[in-house]
């Protein structure tokens, strides 16, 4: 299995304002005693989702408009808190392909490109006038380009922003370690015969 390039992502938005979203309430602690990270999708957000008997409390994600949409939009310091993995995985898992924000806590960022969910950076303002697009038409394309470093819909096309070893990593196809093991595992095997030390 080879890895896919990522040089664009697009398709719908869904705007969750807020600052230093961390990743307690991006995945609540109670989901992380999973053996697999394939059923987190159901734990997003759950605590501001609903209260504690369950009753919806009208989060963006709950809103039939935005069913469906598969770029996140959010504030400064997206994923802070602690390192748990599980809280790029819920989101990637929930049907996300990319998160523009402000700015990313450093851990979960690398998480993320680990998952080839590209992570960019654009101002607040650019952000809030994303947001409000958005909501005004939830139909609405966004495209992320990361080889243009660009984030584009409607007329409006602004600069995004991601540190250069995570864009190149993922326009090369080198953003998953583990696969990328696995994928030349005949390479390793002939060049660990070759080593007399092992």
């Amino acid at each position: 299995m080879s890895i896919p390039a990522i040089t664009q992502v697009s398709g719908t938005a869904v705007y969750i304002p807020g600052a230093d979203i961390d990743t307690d309430r991006i995945i609540p602690a109670r989901y992380l005693r999973c053996v697999t990270f394939d059923d987190l999708a159901e734990g997003l957000f759950r605590d501001v989702r609903t209260d504690p008997d369950g009753k919806p409390l009208n989060h963006p994600l709950d809103d039939p408009q935005f069913q469906g949409a598969n770029i996140m939009l959010s504030g400064p310091n997206f994923g802070c808190g602690s390192s748990r993995e599980h809280a790029p995985q819920a989101i990637r898992r929930a049907g996300f392909d990319a998160v523009i924000a402000e700015s990313f806590a450093e851990i979960f960022f690398g998480n993320s490109t680990g998952l080839g969910m590209p992570c960019v950076c654009a101002s607040a303002e650019e952000i809030k006038a994303l947001g409000a697009a958005v909501q005004a038409n939830p139909k609405l394309e966004v495209s992320i380009d990361l080889d243009a470093m660009t984030a584009s819909y409607g007329d409006t096309t602004i600069k995004v922003t991601m540190p250069g070893s995570a864009r190149e990593a993922l326009m090369s196809a080198r953003w998953d370690p583990i696969q990328e093991l696995l994928d030349n595992s005949d390479s390793i095997e002939t060049r660990a015969e070759a080593l007399p030390y092992v």
